[in-house]
């Protein structure tokens, strides 16, 4: 069993707009059916979380620091992931891994390496459409968790 994250009242907004997302991931990742080992990594995560005094910055900062621990946990082993999880991920590789080379290619081809930011917005394309790709996929195959993370 996920344990609670501790209840914590007089935060500023912002801190209690990342912490009412936190809580909200907890309850989703609490619907899937998890192994021991995973909830105990998830446990030990929250806990620390829960060990933070009210400080707003530092908690936000802590809140931002598991979330990612405990998202990454379950993508990495259990491929469960957050509502478009792929496609904010692939956007960057699309753009690293495909625009800058595509970009390169174009502007030495062309002699002007001002052709180099075309390449850009090509690999965004890529990546966006891969990323919703396996985002959808996920989603069929009842791996992707009902939120979406924003912050």
């Amino acid at each position: 069993m996920i344990i609670e994250p501790v209840q914590r009242p007089n935060l500023s907004k912002k801190t209690e707009a990342y912490y009412g997302q936190f809580e909200r991931l907890i309850v989703q990742i609490r619907k899937k059916k998890l192994p021991e080992e995973i909830m105990l990594v998830i446990n030990k995560q929250i806990t620390a979380l829960n060990a933070v005094k009210d400080s707003d910055k530092i908690l936000r900062n802590e809140i931002r620091k598991v979330q990612s621990k405990i998202i990454g946990t379950l993508a990495q082993k259990l491929k469960i992931v957050p509502i478009n999880y792929y496609r904010k991920t692939w956007f960057v590789l699309g753009m690293t891994v495909f625009g800058l080379p595509i970009g390169a290619a174009l502007g030495l081809s062309l002699g002007n390496m001002a052709f180099l930011g075309i390449g850009l917005p090509v690999g965004m394309s890529i990546g966006l459409a891969m990323g919703s790709r396996m985002d959808n996929k996920a989603k069929e195959e009842g791996r992707q968790l009902d939120i979406e993370i924003k912050m």
